[in-house]
């Protein structure tokens, strides 16, 4: 994980309307970045959900989430209309922002090892720091943990 205090890699990826989107354009507000492995599992749409469900008491905090994961913006449309997510999914099918922020590792899956995203989350606060790193993430509380960070 990158260490809190340290700049946040920018970047510039499409989200599921095909936006792009920069962290850079996010300067003056939190920003929770959140990696996830794949649309339409289980565990990632338990964590997408609890964004969506609690998106309105982020963005009181004046947070914006953005969730990446390395699934094609058209697998991101797909994922957003079918749960009714409000905000920016980021396709990165080549990793590279996912490497950037060392979301991408080996894995461990019902005994089996292998390379994948891994389920991490930073916050980015307004200058543009990473605040804090969730490595140990639990989808069904993750929305409200970072809440309760803030």
């Amino acid at each position: 994980m990158l260490a809190n205090q340290t700049k946040a890699p920018d970047f510039k990826l499409p989200d599921q309307e095909n936006k792009l989107h920069k962290l850079s354009d996010y300067r003056g507000k939190w920003v929770v970045v959140y990696f996830y492995p794949k649309d339409n599992t289980p565990g990632c749409t338990k964590e997408a959900c609890g964004f969506r469900d609690r998106g309105q008491d982020l963005l009181a905090k004046g947070v914006v989430i953005l969730g990446i994961s390395k699934d094609s913006v058209a697998s991101h449309l797909k994922f957003a209309q079918k749960y009714h997510l409000n905000f920016p999914l980021l396709a990165d099918p080549d990793k590279k922002v996912i490497r950037a922020y060392e979301a991408w590792g080996k894995k461990k899956f019902m005994g089996r090892d292998f390379e994948g995203i891994k389920r991490i989350t930073y916050l980015i606060d307004p200058k543009g720091l990473i605040f804090k790193g969730f490595d140990k993430v639990n989808p069904l509380t993750h929305a409200h943990d970072i809440l309760a960070v803030l």
